[in-house]
């Protein structure tokens, strides 16, 4: 059951050109959807109350894939949608690569991960999964700039808005390669794009955002706790269980560094405020994001992430020190 006559917490924005109003705090589905090669700790009976909660607060942006629990996210998603019929609930999925690679291999072409046909076929799966008859945004889970020209992704997409099954067609970016869209922009055909940006990792800034603001593109900010350690609850002895692929991502290369620069944030931390918090309110300081995606399985973490949107934008001076923890680096084999 959600609960009732909860007055809604979420600011506004506009989610580029596409002109849909949603708040800016959106809510990301991975986590809550669980299965193979995703987050351990998901709970099925939980994640309708926290959904509905959500909503009940101002959220109406949700972000799946097919690939989050092979389709159970989305089908969660569908549910909450027929139980919130009066509520205007914004969409988004994704296609997974055919392949099954995150991030694609250098030698992967086109057809070795969104042929059309795959494509078609996912996007089907999808509106089955979400109980829709027009997805309001598709986006391919993976990208390669080198496969902007060619015409097959380009007359499938195409065809998906004309046929009305498609409202929006976004990119999700690989981790750390924020400009590695450019060309697909180009195309006029990517509405929005989805890429990694927090505390750490503020590349997007330099080019993307800059680009996008100009051409009136969505930005949607995924990942702003940095896989769980920009809330504060890792440590040097922390360790996960072989099948959540956050045991890859915090490897012996990644942990240790990792710890240590959010140590370094706790030292600027003001008093009063989390460290959740803060890594919140500094992705909804720029103005180009349009909507930030937090994951969420309890009750608990929808109240205390959407309750950040009310608090405002950060004092100029403290976005000013966090720049001073932006944390360059390259793709690498456990980076995903």
């Amino acid at each position: 059951m959600s609960e009732s006559h909860a007055e809604p917490l979420v600011r506004r924005r506009t989610l580029g050109r596409l002109g849909w109003e949603v708040g800016e705090i959106g809510y990301g589905m991975w986590g809550i959807g669980g299965g193979p090669g995703g987050f351990t700790g998901w709970d099925y009976d939980t994640a309708p109350t926290a959904l509905d909660l959500a909503v009940e607060l101002g959220c109406d942006f949700f972000d799946t894939a097919w690939v989050y629990g092979r389709g159970k996210s989305e089908e969660l998603l569908g549910e909450l949608r027929r139980r919130q019929p009066d509520r205007t609930l914004r969409l988004a999925t994704k296609i997974p690569p055919l392949n099954r690679e995150w991030p694609p291999r250098p030698q992967d072409t086109l057809e070795d991960v969104f042929p059309e046909q795959h494509v078609l076929d996912y996007t089907r799966r999808s509106l089955d999964n979400l109980g829709v008859e027009k997805i309001d945004l598709l986006q391919f889970h993976v990208w390669e700039d080198r496969w902007a020209a060619e015409p097959g992704w380009q007359r499938v997409v195409t065809r998906l808005k004309e046929e009305g099954l498609v409202d929006g067609f976004g990119i999700s970016v690989n981790r750390w390669e924020p400009a590695n869209c450019f060309a697909a922009l180009d195309t006029g055909l990517v509405d929005a794009i989805q890429v990694i940006y927090n505390v750490f990792d503020q590349a997007p800034e330099d080019e993307l955002f800059p680009r996008a603001a100009e051409e009136d593109i969505a930005i949607i900010a995924r990942v702003p706790f940095d896989e769980g350690s920009l809330t504060g609850t890792l440590n040097a002895d922390t360790v996960f269980p072989d099948e959540d692929w956050r045991a890859v991502y915090f490897g012996p290369e990644n942990l240790l560094p990792t710890v240590g620069r959010v140590n370094a944030l706790r030292e600027v931390l003001p008093d009063g405020m989390s460290l959740p918090e803060m890594a919140l309110r500094f992705i909804l300081h720029h103005s180009a994001v349009s909507v930030v995606i937090p994951g969420m399985r309890r009750p608990e973490h929808v109240r205390a992430n959407l309750a950040v949107s009310g608090l405002g934008p950060l004092p100029a001076e403290l976005v000013d020190v966090l720049r001073a923890h932006r944390w360059d680096r390259s793709p690498t084999s456990w980076s995903m």
